[in-house]
């Protein structure tokens, strides 16, 4: 705790200097404390360091990014991001102006960057590998948002890790010469090939725009670039269609970019065996 807190829970300076005496605080940085032991987990050290720091300060870079585990926990000094500065033993304090509200969240009781202001901060810091890896892992776990680290670095003018996070975010997707438009001629030189027939491609189905629908069997394909659906938005805005593409009596198959441009022969058996199988509703109406 911080001599703040005490302060607000009514305790006073000799309340607080007692209790430090007998034992019952025990000094970690100026003005804070240890309640009644001096085991201190690594999450207790963390805030600890973030309260050494001021009431605005955030734990940030190495640290957020264990906190947020996306890397493993590593040794030495912890890192926090305040709007003050601060020469404290053991804490390496990033001094900000202007830390946004969008940049910090809560994590365990713990005040910490969010995961995209994480991923620019560490940007200045990780090598091209280490942030690789790091944003990797944050796919993995679903907390890789595009839309939001574009609103940080949009934000964040003159940053060190713009570049090295934007060279990072690039080679993260593999596919930056393919475009949406791209990765639907893909598909549909992989249905040409296969000699399936043709759909109608990026045309209004139920009053949603589809990329690929054969209307009389009530079948519907999409394409799901990287770029495009990587977002928590873009994937709520997908499933609330496909949804509404279903209860109308439609069936609806998603492949991805890296089964359209790397396994071409599992996506064709997919769609020959859709194709041939009947619908699971007589259609009904043209669905434009």
């Amino acid at each position: 705790m911080s001599r703040a807190q005490l302060y607000t829970l009514g305790y006073g300076r000799h309340a607080i200097q007692h209790r430090a005496d007998s034992g019952r605080l025990h000094r970690i940085h100026r003005g804070v404390y240890a309640v009644g032991h001096t085991t201190i987990s690594l999450r207790g050290r963390w805030l600890a360091a973030v309260l050494a720091c001021g009431s605005d300060a955030v734990l940030s870079h190495r640290d957020a990014a264990t906190l947020h585990d996306l890397r493993p926990v590593s040794s030495g000094r912890i890192d926090v991001t305040a709007t003050s500065r601060h020469r404290i033993d053991g804490i390496d304090c990033h001094y900000v102006r202007v830390l946004h509200a969008d940049d910090w969240v809560i994590v365990d009781g713990i005040p910490v960057t969010s995961v995209s202001r994480t991923f620019l901060d560490v940007a200045e810091t990780f090598t091209a590998r280490g942030l690789g890896s790091t944003l990797e892992q944050a796919q993995r776990q679903n907390k890789f948002d595009l839309r939001l680290i574009q609103a940080v670095i949009a934000r964040s003018p003159g940053r060190r890790g713009l570049k090295p996070l934007g060279e990072a975010l690039v080679q993260l997707t593999d596919e930056p010469p393919w475009t949406q438009s791209d990765l639907e001629d893909l598909l549909r030189a992989l249905i040409r090939d296969a000699d399936l027939p043709q759909p109608e491609t990026n045309v209004f189905i139920e009053g949603e725009l589809v990329d690929f629908a054969w209307r009389q069997l009530r079948l519907v394909v999409e394409v799901d670039g990287w770029t495009f659906h990587k977002t928590k938005r873009s994937f709520e805005d997908d499933r609330r269609r496909d949804a509404k593409l279903v209860l109308a009596g439609w069936r609806i198959v998603r492949f991805t970019y890296d089964q359209v441009r790397y396994e071409p022969q599992a996506v064709a058996r997919t769609l020959t065996t859709l194709l041939r199988a009947a619908p699971s509703l007589p259609v009904a109406r043209s669905g434009r």
